[in-house]
């Protein structure tokens, strides 16, 4: 027989080799814990995080190419919750450490850049390249890039945009916001949303938007613009000399004589092929629903309104009003 103190050793030995065993395995589980938090990982300097779940949040972000699994969400319940809403990280490459304390902690300043009504793309990207530091070459390739539609695929709008944020990913939110309230406004209108039918109306729309001067004359202006067409005369409007580069550029006799692009609706009739500018809903609305009238000219009074007319005589007089 085994003598008592024997047994209270193999007993304690026993003890002490499952106290090392679990030691061990607790050790291993902490260095590979914190080996996988020392891993390198690439972000953006601004990231967007969604509101919802843990769980919702990492398969958002593993679904944005991010390199996490059902660790991070395990990780995150003892950081904290993420923050909704944009957050800056600083760093495009971070360890995964820093990256989920930085998605319970940061949060990214925003700037409010705004689209007014009547704007075209090339003015508002060369004011958001100044405003905001970024590349205007790399912006005007990437909203190219992004959308065939040059003029009137972003919704006039104050936006609110984190500092840090790249070219690309700027274009791609304002595009994607943009696209999703002219989708809503379709339905709402039309029931369904038709590109190539709602962007004839911005089309019409855009030419509205350059000559009210507010809202009250927006279906006036659309009710000319229909009645001219109708009758075959071309559209003779100034506002759509105003596209691209020269949206604030006045429109002279000679520019209007030598300008031989589409937008020139002294020479060419019909509406131009493509918007002039950025629209807001209302000049849409008018675009849709024009004033019932017989108006087929109008004319900038000197309290910078417009006076409506359907005889040439009677535009002739106000010409000669305004300019003594």
């Amino acid at each position: 027989m085994k003598k008592p103190t024997e047994s209270i050793k193999i007993t304690n030995m026993k003890k002490l080799i499952s106290v090392k065993w679990i030691f061990d395995i607790v050790l291993i589980i902490i260095l590979s814990v914190m080996y996988y938090l020392n891993k390198p990982l690439e972000t953006s300097v601004v990231l967007q995080v969604p509101k919802g779940s843990i769980n919702n949040i990492i398969t958002h972000l593993k679904n944005e190419n991010y390199d996490l699994s059902r660790l991070d969400s395990f990780l995150l319940r003892f950081l904290g919750s993420p923050q909704s809403g944009w957050i800056y990280i600083g760093d495009t490459s971070i360890t995964k450490a820093d990256f989920l304390y930085k998605l319970t902690t940061a949060k990214a300043a925003l700037r409010e850049v705004k689209l007014i009504p009547g704007e075209t793309t090339y003015i508002f990207l060369e004011e958001l390249g100044e405003a905001l530091g970024l590349n205007k070459e790399l912006l005007h390739s990437e909203f190219a890039r992004q959308t065939p539609i040059m003029e009137g695929a972003l919704v006039p709008n104050t936006y609110k945009v984190p500092l840090g944020i790249d070219e690309k990913k700027l274009i791609e939110i304002l595009l994607s916001h943009s696209q999703a309230q002219m989708k809503a406004f379709a339905q709402k209108i039309f029931g369904s949303y038709n590109q190539e039918k709602w962007f004839r109306f911005v089309a019409i729309a855009s030419v509205i938007e350059k000559e009210s001067a507010n809202k009250e004359e927006m279906p006036l202006v659309s009710s000319v613009i229909y009645n001219r067409i109708k009758k075959g005369m071309k559209l003779q409007m100034d506002g759509t000399l105003n596209y691209g580069k020269y949206s604030h550029v006045r429109v002279t006799p000679q520019r209007i004589k030598n300008d031989e692009s589409f937008y020139n609706t002294y020479k060419y009739a019909g509406i131009p092929k493509l918007p002039v500018c950025n629209v807001s809903f209302d000049a849409i609305k008018a675009a849709i629903y024009p004033a019932q009238t017989d108006y087929l000219y109008f004319m900038k009074m000197k309290n910078g309104t417009h006076s409506f007319t359907c005889n040439y005589s009677t535009h002739l007089a106000n010409i000669r009003h305004v300019t003594k």
